[in-house]
């Protein structure tokens, strides 16, 4: 087993705040890591509290179940691809539940697993996959790509205005098989200035989201995850760069509206119903001090939401309501029927 460096959970305590996290609850950490969060909500929801973790890496997942294994049958660690969050929920019966966390950095000892291929600053071979099960790697794409879907990938996942001239580069050096020649190629094509950003930043980024199809994969997760939520249940995403939280602004504004048909329609005809309520309009960033104690939390933006009732719930709470009160001639709270109407709580 591979010794990695510790793992610090980036805003620990904005995170149990966000999940609102309470003893009994049952919460699932959609990247449970070396399990930093994960242990911090278990703590936090005992006595009593359950905990699912997932995380497509064989070894944080290793890791997560050794660091919490004094919590006994309370957590469930999986070795699973977030996207099939349903289905691992299926499996252990775990739905619905009170919070469900995506922290979608890397894990520190992923930077610094010199096997993995994740960091420019170390040398390793062109890997970057999450689960080593899978069959592409960043060694695939770089020698066996076109150049324009090169610059394309680059471009896109990476942000990176120069896509074009480093693809060019890369096709005309190729084949590569480590970071270091990666990197080589990088400098060379933009020139390399000492600055707050490496120049290679973003081509690494480029390389790992295609690699994992990390956008793909999250969009369908998000909505996974609002299926998952019981009401006033909360979701909290983490992201680290612009893609992944535009991603996670757009889904959670999208699913807090209840017609999301174009300024010019008339009349609703998408028949959309809000099924979630933005917890905080502006989005929540490491402070002062923990971006000292740890440099890489400082890209961090947090946004948390909560689950809501949409129209055909309401709907359906109505009708059992008044089903209620015509069998009991007693009255219901809407609040209690609602729960109970959608299986939760």
């Amino acid at each position: 087993m591979r010794s990695y460096k510790v793992h610090v959970p980036v805003m620990k305590q904005e995170v149990i705040e966000g999940l609102a996290v309470q003893p009994g609850g049952r919460y699932i950490d959609c990247t449970a890591g070396s399990g930093g969060h994960a242990g911090a909500i278990l703590k936090y929801s005992s006595p009593g509290g359950q905990l699912l973790g997932i995380d497509a890496d064989p070894s944080a997942a290793d890791t997560a179940r050794r660091r919490l294994a004094g919590y006994g049958s309370a957590v469930v660690i999986e070795n699973d691809n977030f996207v099939n969050l349903e289905k691992v929920c299926a499996k252990y019966d775990f739905m619905p539940v009170h919070g469900i966390l995506l922290d979608l950095g890397l894990s520190s000892m992923q930077l610094t697993d010199n096997g993995r291929g994740f960091s420019f600053q170390y040398a390793a071979p062109l890997d970057m996959r999450f689960n080593p099960e899978q069959k592409i790697t960043a060694e695939d794409i770089v020698n066996r790509y076109s150049e324009a879907d090169l610059a394309r990938i680059i471009r896109d996942y990476g942000e990176e205005p120069a896509g074009n001239r480093i693809a060019r580069a890369i096709v005309n050096e190729r084949p590569l098989s480590t970071t270091i020649e990666l990197v080589k190629i990088v400098e060379q094509a933009l020139g390399f200035k000492r600055g707050r950003i490496h120049p290679a930043t973003r081509t690494f980024q480029a390389l790992r989201i295609a690699v994992n199809n990390e956008l793909e994969h999250l969009e369908s997760t998000l909505r996974q995850a609002v299926n998952l939520l019981g009401y006033e249940g909360r979701l909290v995403v983490i992201t680290y760069h612009s893609l992944e939280d535009r991603i996670v602004k757009q889904f959670m504004q999208h699913e807090a509206r209840d017609c999301v048909c174009p300024p010019e329609a008339m009349v609703c005809e998408c028949h959309h119903t809000a099924s979630l309520k933005l917890i905080n309009r502006k989005v929540i960033t490491p402070a002062v001090e923990e971006i000292s104690r740890n440099p890489r939390s400082r890209s961090a933006k947090l946004r948390i939401a909560e689950r809501t009732a949409s129209r055909l719930e309401w709907d359906g709470i109505a009708k059992r309501k008044y089903n209620a009160e015509e069998n009991s001639g007693s009255s219901c709270q809407r609040s209690s029927m609602l729960k109970e109407a959608c299986g939760l709580f």
